[in-house]
């Protein structure tokens, strides 16, 4: 709001202030947010660290186990493994929402189905030495999937809470360097101007003040000539609104 396009009013002036003060608490407002935000991200970004350096060693193992598999068993392991796995899949992951300080993130869960039969792999179990370590690399797979949906979950609450984060020091930035000072530039202005209207309407007033005694003092200089040369008295009338009107109209010119 530009100070030159506002009116300098009582009404104005007090409103300017409501609205002063409200930019003032939403700045502190947005500030808390952008400080809450940034102690999670920081909290986010160190698990995505350690979770990262668990899905590597999680991974490292379910290749080092599919290896074994594949040197116990031969390569024809994989179609007989083909064959035994179900129609449906045994883990499903579904999505919950979290609040952070106003900002919505989604959290990936692992859930099991929905009749809670899972599949114990032991189908296999009869093959050699293959069995066995067919049943160390599905563990071990799972635990990486496990790790995979962690890292995920963590991943897309760090975009999410890094775009919130901007969005509010965006907001924050523009109310501390721009509506706030021209806010206060424009609660200066009136009230400045107020100022000088009511050293303007004193000093009018003052005039006024002034012109009414000189008046008063020749009319009693009058009334005394009168009296002193045996005249009556003149009567006591009060002065009209078109003399009042007049007094200040000689008074200005």
């Amino acid at each position: 709001m530009s100070s030159q396009k506002v009116l300098p009013s009582r009404m104005t002036f007090a409103a300017t202030k409501i609205r002063l003060k409200g930019a003032n608490t939403g700045h502190k407002l947005l500030k808390k947010k952008s400080d809450a935000l940034t102690v999670r991200i920081r909290q986010i970004l160190k698990q995505i660290v350690e979770n990262k350096n668990i899905m590597g060693v999680a991974l490292k193992e379910a290749n080092f186990s599919l290896a074994g598999v594949y040197y116990a068993a031969g390569e024809t392991i994989k179609y007989q493994v083909l064959q035994n796995i179900p129609n449906r899949a045994e883990a499903r992951v579904t999505t919950n929402t979290e609040n952070v300080a106003g900002v919505k993130i989604p959290v990936f869960e692992k859930v099991l189905p929905a009749d809670g039969q899972v599949s114990s792999g032991k189908d296999l179990s009869g093959l050699a030495c293959g069995g066995q370590k067919l049943d160390e690399a599905r563990s071990t797979f799972k635990k990486a999937l496990d790790a995979l949906i962690v890292l995920a979950s963590l991943q897309t609450a760090f975009v999410a809470l890094d775009n919130a984060q901007k969005l509010t020091n965006r907001r924050v930035n523009a109310l501390e360097y721009v509506v706030i000072p021209r806010l206060e530039e424009t609660v200066r202005y009136i009230a400045t101007e107020l100022d000088e209207l009511e050293r303007e309407e004193f000093v009018r007033l003052k005039k006024v003040q002034a012109y009414k005694k000189v008046r008063m003092e020749e009319e009693a200089k009058v009334e005394a000539a009168r009296l002193a040369k045996g005249g009556a008295p003149a009567p006591q009338h009060a002065p009209s609104m078109l003399d009042k009107k007049k007094g200040e109209d000689d008074l200005f010119d």
